[in-house]
């Protein structure tokens, strides 16, 4: 009894043992078939390129931004490095950033320095009582049209440029967002009214804006503004005005211009293209923005009188001979030294 159940013992811990070897050999089977079909799918990285290059020349070519093969439709997945986005970021973070933000800085400080030495320009004869028309009811709502989309698009637009510094500390991110993302849907729409206003405006003035000998005089007597009583000769628009119309519509079309490449992205240009095109765009905007600055001032506070041009399209009949005295010849038929005694009333300008 007791050797057969010895016996029995025996033979169970040997089929126990023959069980775990033939577990352990199947278990070494299934992992080299693994190992052998992953080999198949991600074959291991090459120590050197299939075609003999060497690995400073592969990765010289990708960190120069070299167009590799892809499968996918995207082609331009195929550059695993675009160098140039970091020349774009460190322009536009540093200089772009730092030169603008001091060329706005210092134009309003320029202006409120010169109204605190110069103080408002005043009409220097006695008022007649009398007006003239400047532009009509299309010149002003042309005006209008170009300059309140300007002004929604630079206040936008440098959100975008100085914002992430200035407003979100005091918004906070939530809030700047939500601002910034409409923010971005007007810059948007609003440009081509803003292209629309640029369009017209050059339609409507480049007649009058074409230098002539007589601008040479006013900027050399700087048309007057740090002189009382100085009023250099000038047409419908002086030097200084047509300095401003030229940036206005060149500086304007420049802005739309990069602005449809940046609208829709990999339609015309490629992307360094677009990187350097926004920073032009931007760059032309500080600028123009500065420009306009200038303007308005002149044209409201700066001046008495001006305003009215853009207001009412009627300016006082004494402000427009001493600013725009050839104009006022063409218009009325006065002379110079007779100011139109035998003109009663309100003069209109002859339609264009």
């Amino acid at each position: 009894m007791t050797s057969n159940h010895s016996k029995g013992g025996v033979g169970r811990t040997l089929h126990i043992v023959l069980l775990g070897v033939a577990m352990l050999a199947l278990t070494l089977v299934m992992a080299n078939v693994s190992a052998a079909s992953a080999a198949e799918a991600f074959p291991p990285v090459a120590s050197q390129p299939a075609d003999g290059t060497s690995k400073t020349d592969m990765w010289r070519g990708i960190r120069s931004g070299e167009q590799g093969y892809v499968s996918i439709p995207n082609k331009s997945a195929g550059v695993l490095v675009q160098s140039e986005g970091e020349l774009w970021r460190s322009v536009r973070n540093g200089p772009l950033s730092t030169y603008g933000g001091w060329a706005l800085g210092g134009m309003i400080g320029l202006l409120v320095l010169f109204f605190l030495v110069r103080g408002r320009i005043r009409i220097d004869g006695q008022k007649t009582g009398r007006t003239i028309q400047r532009f009509n009811a299309f010149e002003r709502g042309v005006h209008w049209l170009t300059a309140g989309s300007f002004v929604i698009l630079a206040f936008t637009g440098l959100n975008v440029l100085y914002g992430r510094y200035t407003v979100l500390p005091l918004l906070g991110p939530e809030a700047f967002a939500t601002m910034t993302q409409y923010g971005k849907f007007a810059h948007n729409y609003l440009g081509f009214a803003f292209m629309l206003g640029i369009l017209l405006i050059f339609v409507m003035w480049v007649k009058h804006n074409i230098p002539e000998r007589n601008d040479i005089t006013w900027a050399l007597k700087a048309g007057g503004l740090f002189s009382k009583g100085v009023h250099p000769a000038a047409k419908k628009f002086n030097a200084g005005q047509k300095v401003i119309f030229w940036a206005t519509v060149l500086g304007g079309a420049a802005l739309g211009f990069t602005g449809v490449q940046l609208l829709w992205p990999f339609s015309f240009a490629s992307l360094a293209d677009m990187q350097l095109y926004q920073l032009i765009h931007a760059a032309v905007a500080v600028v123009l923005t500065a420009v306009i600055i200038a303007h308005i001032y002149i044209g409201s506070v700066g001046m008495e009188g001006a305003f009215d041009a853009m207001g009412t399209g009627d300016v006082e009949l004494q402000w427009a001979r001493e600013h725009h005295s050839l104009w006022v010849q063409e218009v009325t038929g006065e002379t110079p030294g007779r100011h139109g005694g035998h003109h009663h009333g309100r003069h209109r300008a002859p339609a264009e």
